[in-house]
């Protein structure tokens, strides 16, 4: 069975200002996006399922899925802030998205087979896609909770342009013990790397670490737990205005709480992702530089 690519393209990106994944960054006008399902298809990916949203629905079609629907199959699933589980209704003045394991549970009628969930955003790379595809192709009793994750060192995702999120790991054996979601990393004036973990503390970080750039590899069976711990999330912090389900933190959940495994896929692919308009330029440049080592064509192929 081959693996399905689930792309989180729901966000506006606010810091940077517009729709980012319909903006050019590579020779022929592709997009991140373009990048990422092509590379998937290389990879041995059999399906893509994009979550947006409604609103922009058309545009998106447009520009992206209807470009490769003849070459992969391709769904589209809608992240709406009022798909809550039963019981559960929207809290007056509302705006903010659930957070990003609220959108993978979007695609949760849309996929029956082991995959591979990124954001829409970031180039992983193409030898990422590979090694997640591999992994997934060859897992034993797909039906059961199956984790995985591709990781990057944390000096190679920083912005030079602004602060960053990530998740941080920690590591044993090559699979994943504990990941914590920080906020604002940076370097500091002081030329130390320092992130705020979410207790809201700022804490020194290692340019060694690993990070989860949210390239995360998946069995169906996540959904059960997803429904779960997203429950168990909104009875504990279902009004605080700008409170967020993370992937890492449900896979954290799984980890110390089932036992989950989840092994680490550390890749020597280049990562670059566009936070804030100042980032253009050099992911452009970078892609520019993939596409004259012959890795990519001028058409993203």
């Amino acid at each position: 069975m081959q693996p399905t690519l689930l792309v989180l393209a729901a966000g506006m990106g606010s810091r940077y200002g517009g729709l980012k994944q319909l903006d050019a960054m590579g020779p022929g006008g592709r997009t991140m996006l373009d990048y990422a399902v092509m590379d998937a298809i290389h990879a041995g990916f059999g399906k893509v399922v994009f979550v947006i949203r409604k609103d922009f629905e058309a545009e998106f079609r447009a520009q992206i899925g209807r470009r490769y629907e003849d070459r992969i199959e391709t769904v589209h699933a809608f992240q709406q802030l009022d798909d809550l589980p039963e019981g559960f209704t929207l809290p007056a003045g509302r705006s903010k998205p659930w957070g990003t394991a609220h959108a993978v549970r979007a695609a949760r009628d849309c996929i029956a087979e082991p995959f591979a969930a990124i954001n829409a955003d970031d180039f992983y790379g193409r030898q990422a896609y590979t090694q997640m595809a591999d992994h997934l192709a060859k897992l034993d009793a797909p039906e059961n909770l199956r984790l995985s994750m591709v990781g990057y060192r944390l000096e190679n995702t920083l912005s030079a342009h602004g602060s960053v999120n990530r998740g941080v790991c920690r590591l044993s054996a090559g699979a994943l013990q504990s990941v914590e979601e920080y906020t604002g990393i940076c370097r500091d004036p002081d030329g130390e790397l320092r992130g705020d973990n979410l207790r809201g503390r700022r804490v020194p970080l290692s340019a060694d670490a690993v990070v989860s750039m949210n390239f995360w590899g998946f069995t169906p069976e996540i959904f059960t737990h997803l429904e779960a711990g997203f429950v168990r999330f909104l009875n504990e912090r279902m009004n605080e205005e700008k409170s967020e389900y993370y992937i890492p933190t449900l896979v954290d959940e799984l980890i110390q709480t089932r036992g989950g495994e989840c092994p680490v896929l550390k890749t020597d692919s280049p990562w670059f992702g566009v936070t804030y308009p100042e980032d253009k330029l050099g992911v452009a440049a970078s892609i520019e530089e993939l596409t004259d080592q012959g890795i990519y064509d001028v058409n993203g192929d």
